[in-house]
């Protein structure tokens, strides 16, 4: 049997225009603060209308990769990386990849547990008083406020991913959470036994904190897992849960 081949995708050319200039920036040849031709050398480098030139330069601006002011007689100007612009880029990859919630919740469970891993031996007093404060707030949210209590709820695991220091453990942490909160944020407001699930969640986050302020790494990232599986895994068909229980062991 011959070769398969998969259909095509026509490629407008813009976008070939951006793959070559994030090649250049991916590269080095062009660094932060570095200065694209002018729209008119552009276009005549690339062979393109202008119209084509500015969509480019409309991406590109969208991906934070350069900052363009139309009739700039300099070019557009390539920007440093920023944690900003990889967000956006994440976010995006997130919601287009038709990623399954529980794929999503998986990534998280690794992700939080390695950042409580690093949180237990590197945090200050400081950051434990702050973790402290954030279930206090989830405390006095419980009653009335769940809105206020999925606030105090994060402002505890932004601290122990603080607390760790990885700048890219945080945006991973930040995109793939805001993610799976969007998916489920209606499931969790109209659950017969939401303050239940609260509860629970409460003394979770407080195990978790015992092992932090112990230094106990480890037990932290293992209660950290045991945590999110509680919370999130009763939004999951029984048959993608076993792709979360596959961490708990």
């Amino acid at each position: 049997m011959g070769a398969r081949f998969e259909p095509v995708r026509a490629v407008r050319a813009y976008e070939r225009v951006v793959e070559q200039v994030e090649e250049a920036i991916e590269s080095g040849a062009l660094g932060p603060g570095a200065r694209l031709p002018s729209e008119r050398e552009l276009m005549v480098q690339f062979s393109v209308g202008r119209s084509t030139v500015r969509e480019a330069l409309r991406v590109l601006q969208a991906r934070g990769l350069v900052r363009s002011r139309p009739g700039d007689p300099n070019g557009a100007e390539v920007l440093p990386f920023s944690p900003a612009a990889l967000h956006k880029s994440m976010t995006t990859l997130a919601r287009v990849a038709e990623l399954s919630l529980a794929e999503l919740v998986q990534f998280r469970m690794v992700l939080d547990s390695s950042a409580v891993l690093l949180a237990a031996r590197l945090r200050t007093e400081e950051q434990v008083a702050e973790m402290e404060a954030a279930i206090a707030g989830m405390r006095a949210a419980l009653a009335s406020d769940h809105d206020a209590f999925s606030a105090a709820d994060v402002a505890f695991h932004d601290v122990i991913v603080a607390a760790g220091g990885n700048k890219l453990i945080q945006v991973c942490t930040d995109v793939v959470r805001s993610v799976v909160l969007d998916l489920i944020a209606g499931k969790i407001a109209d659950a017969p036994d939401r303050g239940s699930l609260m509860r629970r969640s409460i003394r979770h986050h407080e195990e978790v904190l015992a092992a932090v302020r112990e230094g106990d790494g480890a037990a932290a990232a293992r209660l950290l897992r045991r945590s999110m599986y509680d919370y999130y895994a009763v939004h999951l068909p029984d048959a993608e849960r076993s792709a979360l229980r596959a961490l708990l062991e």
